[in-house]
């Protein structure tokens, strides 16, 4: 316990000693030895005693100190206890302290129900039980701990919205800067490598040839790369508009969009049993449904024949979709790989893609409070799980 014994004339400014706020606790009696009976009685605990001998010295100590607790006695001239607590109580910056009566002379229940009144936390009569006022001091130090602690915890999380918003609004320039600055070299490039391919591509020897469709697909490719990563990071700040969705219309209506616009004939049979209703954001599902069905599309690819089932059922109170394909597959070992960005199982070569679709996905079922996941074998197919978990799901 540290103690102070303080001049009347001579307030010293209050310091934190380290990086943890030291307790502090004001004693008021206008007798010395009743405040050295108080000192001898707290000494053991690990707070900062300050007395004051009458009410204006109290009022001087709460100018430059932050008192976690106030021992105030009734009875003293000049002013008495309870004009310092109405003092204390009407002042915004000591207004929050907590203090306790202490009286050897009112101890009737009017006096009593005055000092509550005032605005005391309790009120001991003496004599007293050193063990009673002992366990009351304590009460307000470990309260005034977890006030403290309170308080930086909100100092924290103002802090952690002040970097988020900083991070959001440097998202946002970011997001511009890829937007456009990246697009307009990229255009060109594009823009050019298809005109060598339209003027001057019979002129150009097997290699060249070769060369030039090669730049003008790594263009194309970048460009599907640099949307893909533009919604990629849209959906961390895009607002759900939530509501009942159609699941088994929406497999049935993306299926026929994708297989419309492919350019080879492929043998496909898609399986689509009746599957229930949900409630979420219909664009964002849109996206989902049409990177799960794509990604089963792209990796079936090399099957005579290609199978896309959809189905669901209950499970633990939950209603899971499944999309189950005949296709690649993967490496159970790596299916944690698989929701990443940029993470890919197969060779480029083999499979075209970005790498950032199925964790578009997996960001999708995060905002609908959801689950997703996989499970395959190698050449043996895959099969995607998911859950949609906002209120009013059917």
């Amino acid at each position: 316990m540290q103690q102070q014994n303080l001049p009347k004339q001579n307030i010293p400014t209050e310091k934190e000693k380290g990086s943890t706020p030291v307790i502090k606790i004001l004693m008021v009696d206008d007798r010395p030895e009743n405040l050295i009976a108080l000192e001898r009685l707290l000494r053991h605990l690990d707070v900062e005693l300050f007395k004051a001998e009458s009410g204006n010295e109290a009022l001087r100590l709460t100018l430059h100190h932050d008192f976690a607790l106030a021992l105030i006695d009734i009875q003293m001239p000049g002013m008495d206890g309870y004009e310092l607590a109405s003092l204390l109580r009407s002042d915004k910056k000591t207004s929050h302290i907590p203090f306790i009566f202490i009286s050897a002379i009112y101890k009737d229940h009017i006096n009593i129900f005055k000092g509550y009144e005032a605005g005391a936390f309790s009120y001991i009569t003496k004599p007293f039980e050193p063990d009673i006022l002992l366990n009351k001091v304590q009460f307000f130090i470990d309260k005034y701990k977890q006030e403290q602690e309170l308080k930086e915890t909100h100092q924290k999380l103002k802090k952690n919205i002040r970097d988020l918003n900083l991070a959001y609004d440097e998202l946002k320039s970011f997001s511009y800067s890829v937007s456009h600055d990246l697009r307009s070299p990229l255009r060109s490039i594009a823009g050019f490598s298809e005109i060598l391919i339209e003027d001057y591509y019979d002129q150009l020897d097997p290699e060249g040839q070769k060369l030039i469709t090669r730049i003008v697909n790594s263009a194309k490719n970048m460009s599907t790369l640099i949307d893909d990563m533009l919604d990629f990071s849209k959906l961390g700040r895009q607002e759900l508009y939530p509501r009942k969705v159609d699941m088994h219309q929406l497999f049935q209506d993306t299926y026929t969009q994708l297989t419309e616009r492919m350019e080879d004939d492929r043998n496909i049979e898609f399986k689509l049993s009746p599957i229930k209703e949900n409630y979420g954001d219909k664009q964002m599902l849109e996206r989902l449904v049409t990177n799960l069905l794509s990604n089963a599309i792209k990796y079936t690819q090399k099957e005579p024949v290609a199978v896309i089932e959809v189905d669901g059922y209950e499970q633990e109170g939950q209603y899971v979709y499944r999309v189950r394909d005949n296709g690649a597959g993967f490496d159970e070992l790596y299916k944690d790989k698989l929701f990443g960005v940029f993470q890919r199982l197969h060779k480029v070569s083999d499979y075209n893609g970005t790498g950032v679709g199925l964790a578009i996905a997996k960001r999708i079922i995060f905002h609908h409070q959801g689950q997703i996941w996989a499970d395959g074998k190698v050449n043996e197919g895959a099969t995607f799980y998911f859950t949609l978990g906002l209120e009013g799901s059917s």
